[in-house]
């Protein structure tokens, strides 16, 4: 007995020592916990983006940026007649992420589609002035013909669609109030990876609810906006982040610790359509930009820098190009020009095929997430210093940016086409297919604008338009002459995919 006990006595001091050690330590630092953290951490300076680490003072940051942020989320409501052609929100993380009802998702909707006075959507939206102007998404108020505003104190408002832009997913709306809390676009080229954020939203229809993670990645392109087809020139440079973002969090804040705007919360990207660890939002200085168009010129005001370009980072697309046009490329960093559009202010200050672009003033261009934004936050008439390299050597030019159509000034509404106020393009019908299909008159839509007052009656790509304000059209030129300088009701006879014809109307914008 002694013996053993003898052998089991250094364990048991062992035991008592290791265990005063422990509530030592504790005493310790509950005692002292507070006094280390205001020591530490004292008020930042306004240009102060994050701390550095410490789990009781990062917990007082979050407190203040929440208070901050969370007055500000609102709820948006989606409100959409029966016959609206257009996916929910939860449809588009369905299509791109992964359809967590294993392919019934669809099904699921079309069983349960929501009556007249139930939304057929909801997602976020930020408050950024106390007047009353709203960011969010594109995709959650696209279809919408009613958008109810819910804020974070529940009440409610009718919201008037100042303005969209599918290519960076990004709307404006409205609403008749003043002296509401908002919140200040920060810097968000200032952010760095591995920074604190918060993610403050509406998931899964829970009102006013706050993540946190960090920036895991920036200048992230996913393809969603590309690959959805309704953006015709896709802005995608995205902040990634792994504050757990789900269905609904889409149009809200992405903040810091100092509760600042760094981005607007957009997609997730998941095998389930839901959390995983992946989301993204559109940056600060983006959406802001984008906001000001809408404002001040009612569109968006996009520069062009006019080439064609192939991304040296994306091994697959160079292969791939190397495959087609017989090359031998080498994959590595920059964006390769491999043609020029028409009206290139690019070729107009020297740049050729072949040539890798690297610099956009002094933004370095590693792929074409860093081009795409460094271009797309500029308006036609800018100047831009790109840094090139042609045979290994490094040069320097100045490219004006341009619109689509080769101008160098801003436009306003008023300066519009009838397609670009309509929201379409069109091509005629062959007479062969007239005949097949019993048609005397006709144009196909292309092109059609997401939210455009043609996509709002239900016409999508490929749609035959018979006539508008009841006379036939047969090429684009008779709708330019039917509606140039018309204002009031449009009337719209079009054929869908299966054959059935359907009278639709829009005010003419």
């Amino acid at each position: 007995m002694k013996s053993t006990l003898k052998k089991l006595l250094p364990f048991a001091v062992v035991g008592v020592i290791s265990g005063a050690t422990t509530v030592g330590t504790l005493q310790y630092f509950n005692h002292d916990s507070n006094a280390a953290d205001q020591s530490y951490f004292t008020k930042s300076a306004s240009d102060v983006t994050f701390a550095g680490m410490n789990s009781g003072a990062v917990g007082e940051d979050f407190v203040k940026a929440a208070k901050t942020t969370v007055p500000a989320v609102v709820t948006i409501k989606n409100y959409q007649s029966r016959s609206a052609n257009r996916a929910s929100e939860q449809d588009l993380f369905d299509f791109f992420f992964g359809d967590p009802f294993g392919g019934r998702g669809q099904q699921r909707q079309r069983q349960q589609q929501a009556p007249d006075n139930m939304p057929s959507g909801m997602g976020s939206g930020v408050i950024i002035s106390p007047d009353g102007y709203i960011i969010s998404n594109n995709h959650v108020v696209a279809g919408a013909n009613k958008l109810e505003v819910v804020l974070s104190n529940k009440k409610s408002y009718i919201a008037t669609l100042v303005g969209t832009d599918p290519n960076t997913d990004i709307s404006l709306l409205k609403i008749e109030e003043k002296g509401l809390p908002y919140l200040n676009f920060a810097n968000s080229d200032n952010i760095e990876v591995g920074q604190w954020v918060l993610a403050v939203g509406n998931p899964l229809g829970l009102n006013s609810t706050v993540t946190a993670g960090i920036v895991s990645a920036k200048g992230r392109g996913i393809g969603i906006l590309s690959s959805q087809g309704k953006a015709a020139n896709p802005i995608e440079s995205f902040i990634q982040t792994d504050a757990a973002i789900n269905p609904g969090n889409s149009g809200g804040a992405l903040v810091n610790t100092n509760g600042d705007l760094i981005g607007i919360n957009s997609a997730i990207q998941s095998t389930t359509g839901y959390y995983q660890g992946y989301g993204f939002a559109v940056p600060a200085n983006l959406a802001r930009k984008i906001v000001e168009d809408i404002k001040k010129f009612g569109i968006v005001q996009r520069g062009f820098l006019g080439v064609q370009s192939l991304d040296l980072s994306n091994d697959m697309q160079v292969a791939a190009y190397n495959k087609e046009k017989k090359t031998n490329i080498k994959s590595g960093s920059g964006v390769y020009v491999t043609g020029f559009g028409d009206n290139s202010g690019a070729e107009d200050a020297g740049l050729k095929v072949g040539d890798v672009i690297t610099k956009i003033d002094n933004t370095a261009v590693t792929d074409f997430a860093d081009l795409s934004i460094a271009i797309g936050s500029k308006r036609p008439g800018d100047k831009v210093a790109v840094t090139y390299l042609r045979n290994g050597k490094e040069n320097l030019t100045t490219v004006t940016l341009k619109d689509q159509k080769g101008g160098t000034s801003t436009r306003t509404k008023a300066d519009l086409s009838v397609t670009e106020k309509i929201g379409a393009e069109f091509d005629p019908l062959s007479e062969r297919f007239k005949t097949d299909y019993g048609l005397n008159s006709g144009v196909v839509a292309k092109n059609v604008t997401e939210g455009s007052e043609i996509a709002k009656i239900g016409i999508v790509d490929n749609y035959i338009v018979i006539e508008i304000n009841g006379k036939p059209v047969n090429s684009q030129k008779d709708v330019e002459k039917i509606l140039d300088k018309y204002s009031g009701n449009v009337s719209v006879k079009f054929v869908d995919a299966y054959g059935q014809i359907y009278t639709r109307g829009f005010k003419m914008p």
